[in-house]
């Protein structure tokens, strides 16, 4: 509107210099026009100016507040199923890099939706109760598996396969993804041990579980296929399998200090 304006303040002293021509001078009749090119020129520059500037002063960026480093050598984790509550401590200092990948299906909520679908059943110890292991994760689903991961061996880590440890499942070394079995019972045999022949790498150890063993125990304990399952896996297929409803990080609850006291006299 403000551009419409000068054109027509322009056109009716253009129309009106006109008029004059015949009445001034031909010297002062050029003198005019020059004097009217420059206003011209002067009032686009004034109006095109400001609005340069002001979307020049649009488009800067704002600064960014630093976001806070996550450096905790331990995270706890609730693993929330359809047989109760798992909660899980991943141990970010012993095994950096299987705890940081299972904390990234954590934190893209990969684990969400899927199951414990395995139970493998090794008999019972002397006080009766159930060995071996559960196992749930992604199965290798290709829409939730992300690229595998090194292989940390426990002679690396020095994590065992101890009642409740987490441990990674994997075809050869440095093939695990999304998959991983929880311990009912000490395990030894999952260690890796160099002194083996073949493949003697064990299985990766990042956590323990610190609370809901008894969830653990019965999905363990619960009905498997006799059908199901392949190879060594057959008749350790979960029927039904227990869900995995949300994987999601244990709030951090903050410690307040503790005042010393000062006796009484």
């Amino acid at each position: 509107m403000h551009m419409k304006n000068l054109t027509a303040s322009f056109a009716s002293t253009a129309a009106r210099l006109g008029a004059a021509q015949k009445r001034v001078p031909p010297f002062l009749q050029i003198l005019g026009l020059c004097l009217l090119k420059a206003a011209m020129l002067v009032a686009l520059v004034m109006a095109f100016a400001p609005a340069e500037a002001a979307q020049k002063r649009k488009s800067a960026p704002r600064p960014v507040a630093p976001q806070p480093v996550d450096t905790a050598p331990k995270v706890r984790v609730i693993l929330a199923t359809s047989q109760g509550n798992i909660t899980v401590e991943v141990d970010r200092e012993h095994a950096p890099l299987t705890a940081a990948n299972f904390l990234r299906y954590v934190d893209q909520r990969r684990f969400d939706g899927t199951v414990f679908y395995r139970a493998m059943r090794l008999g019972t110890d002397e006080a009766g109760n159930g060995q071996g292991l559960i196992q749930g994760g992604t199965q290798n689903d290709p829409k939730r598996i992300l690229k595998p991961v090194a292989h940390e061996p426990t002679t690396k880590t020095g994590l065992k396969h101890l009642t409740g440890a987490l441990s990674m499942a994997r075809w050869a070394p440095g093939t695990a993804t999304g998959d991983f079995s929880i311990l009912v019972s000490p395990l030894p045999a999952l260690d890796a041990d160099p002194s083996q022949p073949g493949d003697n790498a064990g299985y990766a150890v990042f956590g323990y579980v610190v609370d809901g063993m008894d969830v653990v125990r019965k999905i363990h304990a619960a009905p498997t296929s006799p059908t199901l399952g392949e190879g060594h896996m057959k008749g350790q297929m979960l029927a039904p399998t227990f869900k995995i409803l949300t994987a999601r990080r244990a709030p951090t609850v903050q410690t307040p200090p503790v005042l010393p006291t000062v006796p009484i006299r």
